[in-house]
């Protein structure tokens, strides 16, 4: 098959979504598909175009097994949710016209957010008379709206509107867990409903992997063997109730052998930052290399999973997976009965807690630090459950069955264009 695939991160963005993207297209690649990727340029550490590869809106380059059309993103202030939609939308439509190239595709392939790329991704496939199959990994506007940073009702109206065009102009959505595909099935006419599909994010288990704890990421942190680490590494958003890592620093301070490391950057980072100014047993280091992965997850003997209350339906954390491929115990605040709760049942790999609870989890990071043996064999069941469950193998193969079976219904030979609601 020829693809076309539009994706906000690519390698060397160290994007969680940019890592799985990434290997989804070298597994297809593997496969014998040929492959054209459309991206942004890299920009995902520091929020800004990385050194070396601005000066151009557009970079191309061709690979053995297609290429890769960078854009540029338009990175704008995290914090101003109008500025950030800007910049969403011009990247999108950037991305849009570069997928115009290369020839007639078999499918498209779509990854969001940003939500605007899933219209550009259906005129691509307009353009190449080919289906569209549409990847969300965070439900838009519903993160927005729950977090209070969407909340003029015009706005709320036209990015619903703009949700529910894109579902009905997708040959199948992809999401998750079965908490996103409710979510979205219920969103999209009744005969489509099955057309929402269920393929979760997968885990480099390779690259990936346990290693020893006494790391040079720890030492650069100042951080010595006999300590204790809970580390949370990744997005520091308004979406992660990082206040809770905070709390629990603060109320086990008695304890000099806890050291709590928060790992990462984003828009909340500041005021995380000065709530935790007079806790001396509080970290903070910026994001790594993306070769350094393996090295930092390794530093951590308890990791954290941080989702405020009522999130859980429309996000999946995708750092989950990488904290059991590397063999640390998991602890997660987050709703119950959703996705992560469930894989830390079926795998044993740690506790669930409920989201902004700081007793809760303040209870539960002192049980689980007291038990150095519990903790290792919750991380050996992690590893064992993500090298069978959740490899990079079987979520490329999900990918070429799909898009075999989308274009055997390809609407341009067999039906025509769905219509929004």
């Amino acid at each position: 098959m020829k693809l076309t695939v539009l994706c906000p991160h690519f390698a060397p963005d160290p994007a969680p979504t940019g890592e799985v993207i990434t290997r989804i297209v070298h597994e297809l690649a593997d496969r014998g598909h040929e492959v054209h990727v459309v991206t942004a340029l890299p920009w995902y550490t520091h929020h800004r175009i990385e050194d070396g590869w601005g000066g151009r809106l557009v970079r191309r380059e061709v690979t053995p097994w297609g290429s890769i059309t960078r854009v540029h993103p338009f990175p704008s202030d995290k914090t101003s949710l109008a500025l950030r939609s800007a910049s969403f939308g011009a990247f999108s439509a950037l991305s849009g016209v570069a997928a115009l190239r290369g020839g007639r595709m078999d499918a498209v392939l779509a990854m969001s957010p940003p939500l605007p790329i899933g219209l550009v991704a259906w005129a691509a496939a307009v353009f190449h008379r080919c289906p569209l199959v549409f990847n969300v990994q965070d439900v838009f506007p519903d993160v927005a709206v729950d977090l209070g940073k969407l909340t003029d009702p015009r706005l709320v109206r036209a990015a619903r509107w703009l949700e529910r065009t894109t579902y009905a102009r997708a040959d199948a959505v992809t999401v998750l867990s079965e908490d996103l595909r409710a979510n979205i099935a219920a969103k999209v006419r009744r005969e489509h409903r099955d057309d929402v599909r269920v393929i979760p994010n997968f885990v480099d288990t390779e690259a990936i992997r346990p290693l020893p704890r006494g790391t040079a990421y720890r030492r650069e942190l100042g951080i010595g063997d006999d300590q204790t680490v809970v580390l949370y590494a990744g997005n520091v958003g308004f979406s992660q109730s990082l206040d809770l890592l905070v709390e629990a620093a603060r109320r086990l301070a008695h304890r000099p052998e806890l050291v709590f490391v928060v790992n990462g950057g984003g828009s909340g980072l500041a005021d995380v930052r000065k709530s935790a100014e007079n806790l001396p047993n509080v970290r903070f280091a910026p994001y790594q290399p993306r070769e350094r992965l393996p090295e930092v997850l390794a530093s951590g003997d308890l990791h954290v999973v941080l989702l405020r209350a009522g999130l859980a339906a429309a996000s999946v954390p995708s750092k989950t997976y990488s904290i059991l491929a590397a063999g640390r115990p998991l602890l997660a605040s987050i709703d119950p009965g959703t996705e992560v709760t469930r894989v830390v049942t079926a795998s044993g790999c740690g506790v669930s807690v409920p989201p902004d609870d700081p007793d809760a989890f303040t209870a539960a990071v002192e049980s689980l630090v007291s038990d150095g043996d519990g903790m290792a064999a919750m991380g050996r069941r992690g590893r064992a459950w993500v090298e069978r469950w959740v490899s990079a193998a079987a979520v490329a193969e999900a990918y070429e069955d799909l898009f075999d079976e989308v274009r055997q219904g390809n609407r341009w030979g067999r039906q025509p264009p769905r219509r929004a609601r």
